[in-house]
C-alpha cells in the first residue's frame, strides 16, 4: 500500500473516532449531572452511629499533608472515631504531623504504628498489614494521604455503607492543586476532565466496576472475611482488588454521588509523567479491553493527526475545534455538577496532548516508579520490586 493510499483511509478514520469522542463528551457532561443529582441515603436521625476507625499509610512530607489529614480529624460524625497513621521508618518526617496532630485534637484518639516489615511488592499494602492490628471499631476506612475532605465525609460514607447490599464504598475524586505550577494544575485538569468523567460514564452504563484508594470503606468483618490485607500485598492495583473482594461477598461496593478532594502536588513535567504513567498502566493491566477502547477520550489529539494527513483538508480542523469545544463544555459540566472552583480552560488543549502522549507511551512497556522505588508489573497486575527487597524486623507501636 503507497502512501497515498494509506492516506486516504487513515485521516478518515481517526476523525471518525473523533467524531465519537465528541459525542462520547457530551454524554459524559449529561450523566455527570444525573450522577450528581442522585438521591443519597441518610442515617435516622438520633440513632447512634457505629464506632469507626480510620486507616493512613503515610510515607514522606507531602506538600499540605498537614490539611489533609486534619480534615479528617475535623469530622462532624457522632460516633467514636479512632485513626490509625502507619508508617515503616522510624525517621519519616511524617510522624511529625502526626505529633502535630496529636497536640490539636488531644480528645481524638490518633494512634502511630512505626513498622518497617515488608510483607510482600506492594509497600503501601505492606503498611496496612502492620497497621491493621491496631483497629479498634467496627467500621474501617481507608483513605490515601493526599485526601482532603468536607466535616460531612465519614457520615455520608457510613450512610452509604449501611445501605441493605452494601459491602463496600468508594468515592469519586476531584484535583485540587497545592500550588500555582502548571503541572498542579494540569494534573487537576486530568483527574477532572478524563478520569471522573470516564468513571461516571463507566458505572453509568454498567461496563466498570471501580474501587479507589480515595477512600474504601467496608467494616471490619468484611475486611476478615477477604483475607485482612494480606491478600493484596503483591497487587498494584491493590484497591481494584479490595473492590473486587468486597463484591465477591455477594454486596456492591458503592460510589456516594459527592466527591473528595485529590491534592495535586506535581511541580515538574516528569513527576506528572511518572505518576500518569504509573495509573494509566494500572488501568491498562486491570481493564485491557476498556483501556484501549478509551482512545476515543482523545479526540482533540486525534483529530490533529488527521488534519497533518496529506490531503485531509480543512474538515479536520473544524473537528480538532468541536473537539476542543466539546472539552471545556465537559468541564464546565464537572465544575457545576461536583461545585469545583474553575479551571484555566487554555490548558485543556496542553493537557489532551499530553494525556494522549502518555496514554500510548503506557503500551510500550510495564515499568512504573512508586513512592520512588522501581518495579515491573506483569499481566495479571502483580508488582515485581527491580531490585530484591530486603526483610526488615523490628515494629514499635506508639
Amino acid at each position: 500500500m503507497d502512501l497515498t493510499s494509506l492516506s486516504a483511509w487513515i485521516s478518515p478514520l481517526l476523525l471518525l473516532v473523533a467524531v465519537a469522542g465528541c459525542v462520547y463528551a457530551l454524554m459524559a457532561a449529561a450523566m455527570a449531572g444525573r450522577f450528581a443529582r442522585r438521591a443519597v441515603p441518610v442515617l435516622p436521625e438520633g440513632a447512634a452511629r457505629p464506632s469507626v476507625t480510620i486507616l493512613k499509610p503515610l510515607c514522606g512530607m507531602e506538600p499540605n499533608l498537614y490539611s489533609n489529614l486534619e480534615s479528617f480529624c475535623r469530622q462532624d460524625y457522632a460516633g467514636r472515631v479512632q485513626i490509625v497513621f502507619g508508617v515503616q521508618k522510624s525517621t519519616d518526617p511524617a510522624i511529625q504531623t502526626v505529633e502535630r496532630l496529636r497536640e490539636a485534637f488531644p480528645a481524638l484518639r490518633l494512634d502511630l504504628v512505626i513498622d518497617p516489615s515488608q510483607h510482600g511488592a506492594n509497600r503501601k499494602v505492606s503498611n496496612l498489614i502492620n497497621m491493621s492490628e491496631r483497629v479498634a471499631h467496627d467500621v474501617v476506612v481507608l483513605a490515601d494521604s493526599d485526601m482532603v475532605v468536607k466535616p460531612d465525609y465519614l457520615e455520608r460514607v457510613v450512610a452509604e455503607l449501611s445501605q441493605p447490599g452494601v459491602t463496600g464504598v468508594t468515592c469519586l475524586y476531584h484535583g485540587v492543586p497545592a500550588n500555582r505550577g502548571v503541572f498542579a494544575h494540569l494534573s487537576a485538569l486530568a483527574i477532572d476532565v478524563q478520569f471522573a468523567p470516564n468513571v461516571i460514564v463507566g458505572t453509568t452504563l454498567g461496563l466498570a466496576n471501580p474501587c479507589f484508594g480515595s477512600t474504601i470503606a467496608m467494616t471490619r468483618a468484611s475486611l476478615t472475611a477477604i483475607g485482612g490485607f494480606r491478600a493484596f500485598k503483591d497487587d498494584l492495583a491493590d484497591d481494584y482488588a479490595i473492590g473486587e473482594a468486597l463484591r465477591g461477598l455477594g454486596g456492591e461496593v458503592a460510589i456516594p454521588n459527592f466527591t473528595i478532594g485529590h491534592t495535586c502536588v506535581d511541580t515538574e513535567l516528569s513527576g506528572l509523567w511518572r505518576h500518569e504513567l504509573r495509573w494509566n498502566r494500572t488501568i491498562r493491566n486491570v481493564d485491557p479491553a476498556g483501556y484501549a477502547g478509551s482512545v476515543v477520550t482523545h479526540a482533540f489529539p486525534l483529530a490533529l493527526i488527521a488534519a497533518l494527513v496529506p490531503g485531509a483538508g480543512t474538515g479536520a480542523l473544524t473537528v480538532a475545534a468541536l473537539a476542543l469545544a466539546c472539552r471545556i463544555l465537559l468541564c464546565l459540566r464537572i465544575e457545576s455538577a461536583f461545585g469545583l472552583t474553575p479551571h484555566a480552560y487554555w490548558l485543556l488543549p496542553i493537557r489532551d496532548m499530553l494525556s494522549f502522549i502518555n496514554f500510548t507511551w503506557s503500551f510500550v512497556s510495564g515499568a512504573v516508579t512508586w513512592k520512588g522505588h522501581d518495579y515491573r508489573v506483569v499481566a495479571d497486575g502483580t508488582l515485581i520490586p527491580e531490585h530484591v527487597i530486603g526483610s526488615e524486623t523490628g515494629a514499635t507501636s506508639v
